[in-house]
């Protein structure tokens, strides 16, 4: 009833309306009123329709009590008004529509939140475990500062260049705008018009982006009016809810200096490597006048161009009382004195553990339905990386993996390292890999069926193209004359790595590096690349053997003679026959241990068959691998694909008691304010039992102690790992061919994995330097080796810790393994040692995979 009432006098008021105005804009008024009511409801409308009929009103009387309606002027005047009354209702209804986006004609504008909390794209920075900063996510790398930390030449320079009048004005100035119209209709210098303020405005809200358009946008002239009224009322409104000095600092801390540098934090490092509070009054014009253009005037790339630009504005400065003359012509005589921070600019480049730590946040905030930006919430990641450990990886990685290429490079010189298992190279490799490649997509959609044409432009050397290589100092790059065939078969040539090591008791990663070179090679090796594991794998099926229904101790034994399988499938006969590396069986009766130290094949699959693949799978998930296996024989000996990452945590499981821990990359999270959002906790559960965990470290001891077992080229590095009763255990690990090499290992405090391989698994060494013992291991121990000398590290050598519950399996003292061991003292392996211990290739054929374009991010 009462909304039938108010309604009634609403409609009362309009009737008024038409008598007092007219009767076209009265029908006009009445049919807003009525798609307002539905848009918005009755009692907003008629708030905002009773306070216009009321200005009206009063506006109406005051006219008519000023002049004499008898008089001979009153028509010509009353003439006047109407049409200032029909102005004013324009500029109203004008208003209303910016106001209400109304029949979405206008676009929106900032909500009342968005003005009284504006939101500044900030970095968030990523932090090592010791406090050292490792990177950044941005899409504008900037980071916020309050007015105390500027220096007072900024707010000077600023005010004098580009808002004179900043403190007579509350967010418009008129003059300003009355020169521009003048210089518009006479010719002249046009000058500024724009108060800061209004910049703000633009620079906070961008009320030119898609979101913001309404209709009107498509209406040349017309979408330039509403933009900037949009601008001017958004500036009004900041000038009534902050003080002058806040919006200079927001001003400073929004715009763009160029060079990948937003805010005046960031810029004041990138172009002086300083804090903007020590700013001098010539480097703060050099950063304000960037405002006229951060491509003409900027200091590193247009020199001449950012002097001349500097110069004006200590002028400037002049002109306003900022400097005396004198100041600002000695000032102008000096040069540009800039000390770049480049690191500012490449933080943003990226390293592997970046992109999983980017994939991680993401999936945490969306799983717990958490409303962060990664690139814009200024956002504080402490991760578990050791700054220093990080720093052994890279070089570990970077020093062995140039010196791997090199060789490889020697081994294969004249011919592709691309073959089939019987050493012939696959024909046509280069195209097929070709045709998955963009350059090559693109030139399919211009030329259409025309192959001569596309082969054309795919052999063609028509420029220098920037490309990786092994320089003398590492990872390096440079320009070379190639056609896009070049290009790919350069980067096919080249050896990939991944390496990772974590604490197996927290689960907190120490260092991960998932290739050579993340600004050339984006795959992660780490996490994202899932490889044949071959001999790597071995440990999980005597795991199994050792904690499962078979219950068996490193003392049992079993004999190195032929294995064969013979099964029917889909009708058709199948022979599994696994051989030794190098193809001879010994026929010598030996433990466990040994033979997994020695890594003979015909025993493995002995227990692959005995375990069977079920339970052998089952205690894969059961050490924390999720990827999908192949329940066969062959699944002990590593025929299925897993990742790095995933192989580590399930060595950690032998290093730590039985425990699989979870691996954890992020310590914790604190929002721009610096309230925790995100704290870590490790998540623990028992694998396998304690006293099976010990008899697993034991066993892969023996890779080290055991003669001939694969891992004694850790005793390259003996000082640094077995000093003061050290010890270690590991595992290498060889596919077929030499496509893929493999070391896992740990001591007491770290356990580490390494895969050493092709960008595609048709990509071969032609030699024994392929073993997992002489491509994978010397990363490991070169690692190992930097983090245990290291004092400050806080790690010491030493034994493994002892077994918490009672052994009552036999694992010592086992004795009796004869023939075919070979010497004890085969220990010194390097990348030039004739001599090396026992092979492990395994001979099972890789599966079918497509080559992979290695200039593309994603496989």
């Amino acid at each position: 009833m009462e909304e039938n009432n108010r309604t009634g006098s609403i409609k009362q008021i309009l009737k008024n309306a038409t008598n007092k105005i007219s009767e076209s804009w009265g029908w006009f008024l009445d049919r807003i009123y009525l798609i307002l009511t539905k848009l918005f409801g009755v009692k907003r409308v008629e708030l905002i329709f009773i306070s216009f009929y009321k200005i009206i009103d009063k506006i109406t009387s005051t006219f008519r009590s000023k002049f004499d309606t008898d008089g001979h002027y009153f028509p010509f005047i009353r003439g006047i008004y109407r049409v200032a009354i029909r102005v004013f209702i324009f500029i109203f209804f004008y208003w209303f529509c910016i106001e209400t986006n109304f029949l979405w004609l206008c676009g929106g504008m900032p909500s009342i939140e968005q003005l009284t909390n504006p939101k500044i794209a900030q970095s968030s920075t990523i932090y090592s475990n010791d406090g050292v900063e490792l990177g950044k996510f941005f899409t504008e790398n900037r980071q916020t500062i309050d007015s105390a930390q500027m220096s007072p030449w900024l707010f000077k320079a600023l005010i004098s260049t580009e808002d004179k009048r900043f403190f007579e004005h509350s967010g418009i100035d008129l003059r300003s705008m009355a020169g521009v119209a003048v210089g518009i209709f006479t010719g002249g210098d046009r000058g500024g018009g724009s108060t800061i303020s209004q910049q703000l405005a633009k620079n906070l809200y961008n009320t030119r982006r898609s979101e913001m358009r309404g209709l009107l946008y498509y209406i040349p002239v017309i979408s330039t009016i509403v933009y900037k009224t949009k601008e001017w009322l958004t500036a009004i409104r900041l000038e009534q809810r902050f003080t002058k000095g806040e919006i200079l600092t927001m001003y400073l801390n929004t715009v763009d200096y160029g060079n990948n540098a937003y805010g005046i934090r960031t810029a004041s490092q990138t172009y002086f490597s300083k804090e903007p509070d020590k700013l001098t009054a010539e480097e703060a014009a050099v950063l304000v006048g960037l405002q006229k253009g951060t491509t003409l005037y900027n200091p590193i790339r247009n020199p001449k161009n950012a002097l001349k630009r500097r110069n004006t504005v200590l002028q400037l400065m002049a002109n306003n009382g900022d400097l005396s003359q004198q100041q600002a012509d000695e000032l102008s005589k000096t040069e540009i004195k800039l000390d770049v921070n480049t690191e500012v600019d490449e933080d943003n480049k990226g390293t592997y553990f970046k992109t999983a730590l980017a994939r991680f946040i993401e999936k945490w905030a969306e799983t717990n339905e958490v409303d962060i930006d990664l690139y814009k919430d200024g956002l504080k990641i402490y991760t578990t990386i050791d700054y220093k450990m990080q720093d052994y990886a890279d070089k570990a990685v970077s020093s062995h993996m140039r010196r791997l290429q090199k060789i490889f490079d020697q081994e294969w010189k004249g011919r592709n390292p691309w073959i089939y298992e019987n050493g012939q190279e696959i024909i046509g490799y280069i195209d097929t890999v070709a045709k998955r490649t963009s350059v090559y997509k693109r030139l399919v959609q211009k030329f259409k069926n025309n192959t001569d044409s596309i082969h054309y432009y795919m052999y063609e050397k028509k420029k220098m193209t920037r490309v990786f290589v092994w320089g003398k100092d590492g990872a390096s790059s440079q320009e070379m004359l190639m056609s896009p065939i070049d290009s790919i078969i350069h980067y096919k040539k080249i050896l990939q790595t991944g390496m990772m090591a974590m604490d197996p008791y927290n689960g907190y990663i120490k260092a991960w590096v998932g290739g050579i070179d993340h600004e050339y090679f984006k795959y992660d090796h780490v996490r994202q690349g899932r490889r044949q594991p071959g001999s790597t794998f071995k440990p999980i099926l005597y795991c199994a053997a050792i904690d499962g229904p078979l219950n068996l101790s490193p003392c049992d034994r079993r004999t190195d003679e032929p294995f064969k399988k013979e099964w029917m499938e889909n009708g058709q006969a199948k022979v599994w026959e696994p051989k030794n590396a190098d193809g001879v069986f010994t026929y010598a009766s030996m433990t466990l241990r040994r033979a997994m130290a020695r890594s003979i094949n015909s025993i493995a699959a002995q227990l692959s068959d005995e375990v069977k693949p079920r339970v052998t799978v089952e205690y894969a998930r059961k050490l924390g691998i999720t990827t999908p296996l192949d329940p066969v024989l062959s699944i002990g000996l590593g025929s299925s694909d897993v990742s790095l990452y995933e192989l580590i945590g399930a060595y950690a499981v032998f290093a730590n008691g039985g425990e699989h821990v979870e691996p954890v990359l992020v310590s914790k999270i604190e929002d721009v304010q610096g309230k925790i959002i995100y704290e870590a906790e490790t998540k623990k559960r028992q694998a396998i039992s304690p006293e099976s965990a010990f008899l697993m470290q034991y066993m892969l001891r023996g890779g080290v102690e055991e003669a001939g077992g694969t891992s004694q080229g850790l005793w390259e590095y003996a000082s640094a790992l077995f000093g003061n009763g050290g010890q270690a255990g590991g595992k290498t690990g060889t596919t077929s061919n030499y496509s893929d090499a493999w070391y896992m290992g740990f001591t007491k405090d770290l356990v580490c994995g390494v895969w050493v391989g092709g960008d595609d698994r048709s990509i071969h060494f032609r030699t024994r330097m392929g073993e997992g013992s002489r491509s994978a291991l010397p990363i490991f121990g070169k690692f190992m080796q930097s983090v245990y000398t290291d004092k400050t590290l806080g790690y010491k050598s030493g034994p493994f810790p002892k077994p918490g519950v009672p052994i009552r399996k036999t694992y010592q003292g086992c004795g009796g393994d004869i023939g075919g061991i070979m010497a004890a003292d085969t220990t010194a392996i390097s990348l030039d040692s004739s001599n090396t211990v026992q092979q492990e290739v395994i001979t099972f054929p890789p599966r079918e995979q497509p080559a992979r374009d290695t200039t593309k991010n994603n496989r």
